[in-house]
């Protein structure tokens, strides 16, 4: 990945991110199972650090 593709995964991701947050606080306010939503989003973290530092070491 060059740097510009990189930028926009990062970015495209954290859109992801907010999304499922949102998900989240709607399921948790009516007491729905979200462990499958927490999981998505610790990956979704996960993912973005990972990119952040491939982008920082370019």
């Amino acid at each position: 990945m060059n740097k510009k593709e990189l930028e926009y995964k990062i970015r495209e991701l954290k859109l992801d991110y907010v999304r499922l947050q949102n998900d989240l606080e709607k399921l948790d306010s009516v007491n729905g199972n979200i462990s499958p939503l927490e999981r998505q989003i610790a990956e979704i973290e996960e993912e973005i650090s990972t990119l952040s530092r491939k982008l920082r070491d370019m």
